[in-house]
């Protein structure tokens, strides 16, 4: 798939034909349920800064002599996210100046990327998973090797609380691929309400996975150009596949949700195919909204 036209994700199935496996006219098309949302307690994780920390780092830095933190960005020195299944706060960060800010993987050391504060396929909107006083840890964009060559997983870095704007969010996307669902949750303090806009999806084959963990929303466009879609929305996520270095001659194998009419089972190259209900929902939702995949 290409993002935009220039980047490519996960889509094709993994049995294909002339043409990505084009649906059947008799194909049955699964519909997104009409019941209302349920409320249930649940626990809300702290936003409150912890007083300790990693010390305040006030030196200057330019992008001048940094890579730049985009979907492209293949940098070893990126920390890999050490905790896929913890919890993401309800906050998300983005550069506070138009110049962007410097990426650390240690709060202690040297930046080692430069985050703009805008860039063409997103990637500047990034859910805290740590909060400190003078600190937030992040979701980022990129990778720190390409599938084959190293570690391809969601990675995860530093910014400096001075650099940013946090911004109160209080959705998440829960993915569960053992149940085939997918749900929009939303937390008001101890009461978490969840819309469930899917249940059933296509998901990757055992040898190109949709990748686990948390990752989040990094881009939304409709691509008319790619005709499986039917126009509906592409809901780009921060994570890449562990199995495919690129796609579809790209160097890039960035993971989506999309519209096909193909979509129950594992059947994908990683990406999450869903109905037109669905990516609707999903565009709507704010860049750097966490997507849990479990």
């Amino acid at each position: 798939m290409w993002l935009g036209g220039a980047i490519a994700v996960i889509v094709v199935a993994a049995i294909v034909a002339a043409f990505l496996l084009w649906p059947r006219g008799d194909e049955t098309r699964p519909s997104v349920p009409s019941a209302a949302p349920a409320t249930t307690p649940s626990a809300t994780p702290t936003i409150a800064p912890t007083p300790t920390g990693p010390p305040a780092n006030d030196t200057d830095y330019s992008a001048e002599d940094l890579p730049i933190d985009d979907v492209f960005l293949v940098d070893p020195a990126l920390p890999v996210d050490d905790d896929p299944q913890g919890d993401v706060l309800p906050l998300i960060a983005s550069p506070r100046e138009a110049e962007g800010a410097p990426v650390f993987a240690d709060p202690e050391g040297d930046p080692v990327a430069w985050l703009p504060q805008e860039q063409t396929y997103g990637g500047t909107d990034l859910p805290v998973v740590e909060e400190h006083r003078s600190w937030v840890k992040v979701l980022l964009v990129g990778r720190q090797a390409r599938a084959g060559d190293g570690d391809a997983r969601q990675v995860a870095g530093w910014l400096r609380t001075s650099d940013v704007e946090l911004t109160p969010n209080d959705v998440s996307v829960e993915v569960d691929l053992s149940a085939r669902t997918i749900d929009i949750v939303r937390r008001d303090g101890s009461e978490q309400s969840s819309e469930r806009i899917a249940d059933d999806f296509a998901w990757g084959t055992d040898a190109t996975p949709t990748p686990a963990g948390r990752t989040f929303i990094m881009h939304a466009e409709s691509v008319p150009s790619l005709a499986y879609t039917r126009g509906n929305p592409i809901i780009y996520l921060g994570a890449q596949s562990t199995t495919l270095a690129g796609f579809d001659g790209q160097d890039v194998a960035v993971t989506a949700f999309h519209y096909h009419d193909v979509r129950s089972g594992a059947i994908s190259n990683g990406c999450l195919r869903v109905d037109a209900g669905a990516t609707a929902r999903l565009a709507e939702l704010p860049l750097g909204t966490p997507v849990v995949i479990s």
